[in-house]
C-alpha cells in the first residue's frame, strides 16, 4: 500500500486533494507501473502509514500523504522551532534573526524554515554557522533547485517536501506547505513580516495548530505584521532566551 500512495503522489504531483480522492475511491493501478515509478525516484520517502512517519504531522489538518526527503530524517523527531520572516529582509531583521537563532541553537533546538530568500535563508545559515541542526520545508520538488544552501542543509540537516522530485514552484504550494513548517515546530518565531504575506499565512496555520507565536518588535508606522501580532497577544521577544523560557 505504501508504494501505491507514493505512486499517487507522483502521478498527481503532490496535490493533496487528488491523492485523497484516488485513495478514497480506490483508483485502480497497474502494479508494474507503480513499482517502476517508485524505483525511479532519487529521493527517500516516508508515507502517512509508515511506522516512522512523524506524529507531529499527523496532528495537523491534511497531513501530507508522502514526505520526500534528503538528509538526516531523525531531525523530524527532535525539539524544533520555526523561525520565519520576510523575503525582503532588512538589516535589522537579519541582525535579530542571527541573534535569536544562535540562542536557540545553543539550547539544541532544531531550526525549521522554508529556504526562501531573506529571513528563512538567514535562519538556516545561522543554524549551520553555529553547528546547529535545521530543516528546510520546500514548496516544490527536491530536484528543482541545486543551490549551495540546499546542498549544505542536505549534508548537515534535512530537506523535505510533500511534492515529488521535479514539481515546479507555485504560489499555492508555498501557502499549503506552511502548515508543515508550523506543524513540525513547538512554536513559531516571526522576525519581521508585512500584514499580508506568506509569513502571516504560516502564523495562521500555527494558531490553528495551537502553537506559541513569538514576534520581534519592529519600528512603528511600517505596516509591521509583528507589531500587529504582538497587539493581538503574541509574545514580544528580543532574544532566544525569551522564547526558551516559554517552551
Amino acid at each position: 500500500m505504501e508504494e501505491i500512495i507514493v505512486y499517487f503522489a507522483v502521478k498527481y504531483k503532490g496535490d493533496w486533494e487528488s491523492i485523497y480522492q484516488a485513495i478514497s475511491k480506490k483508483e485502480r493501478v497497474d502494479m508494474d507501473e507503480v513499482k517502476k515509478t517508485v524505483a525511479s525516484l532519487k529521493t527517500k520517502w516516508v508515507t502517512i502509514i509508515s511506522k516512522d512517519y512523524p506524529n507531529s504531522l499527523k496532528q495537523i489538518p491534511k497531513p501530507p500523504f508522502v514526505l520526500f526527503y534528503k538528509g538526516n530524517f531523525d531531525l523530524l523527531f527532535q525539539k524544533s522551532i520555526a523561525v520565519i520572516g520576510s523575503r525582503n529582509a532588512t538589516k535589522y531583521g537579519i541582525s535579530a534573526c542571527e541573534k535569536i537563532v544562535k540562542d536557540l541553537v545553543e539550547t539544541e533546538y532544531c531550526i525549521v524554515s522554508g529556504l526562501a530568500k531573506g529571513i528563512d535563508s538567514c535562519s538556516h545559515r545561522t543554524a549551520l554557522k553555529y553547528f546547529g541542526k535545521t530543516i528546510a520545508v520546500l514548496g516544490y520538488g527536491l530536484n528543482f533547485k541545486d543551490e549551495a544552501l540546499q546542498k549544505e542543509i542536505i549534508e548537515k540537516g534535512l530537506v523535505i517536501s510533500e511534492y515529488p522530485e521535479d514539481v515546479l514552484p507555485h504560489k499555492k504550494h508555498f501557502l499549503f506547505r506552511n502548515r508543515l513548517i508550523s506543524g513540525l515546530s513547538s512554536g513559531v518565531v516571526v522576525i519581521e513580516a508585512k500584514y499580508k504575506s506568506g509569513t502571516m499565512n504560516t502564523v495562521a496555520h500555527g494558531l490553528e495548530q495551537n502553537k506559541e507565536i513569538f514576534c520581534v518588535p519592529n519600528r512603528i508606522n511600517e505596516q509591521s505584521g509583528c507589531n500587529k501580532l504582538i497587539k493581538e497577544g503574541a509574545k514580544l521577544v528580543e532574544s532566544g532566551k525569551d522564547i526558551i523560557e516559554d517552551l
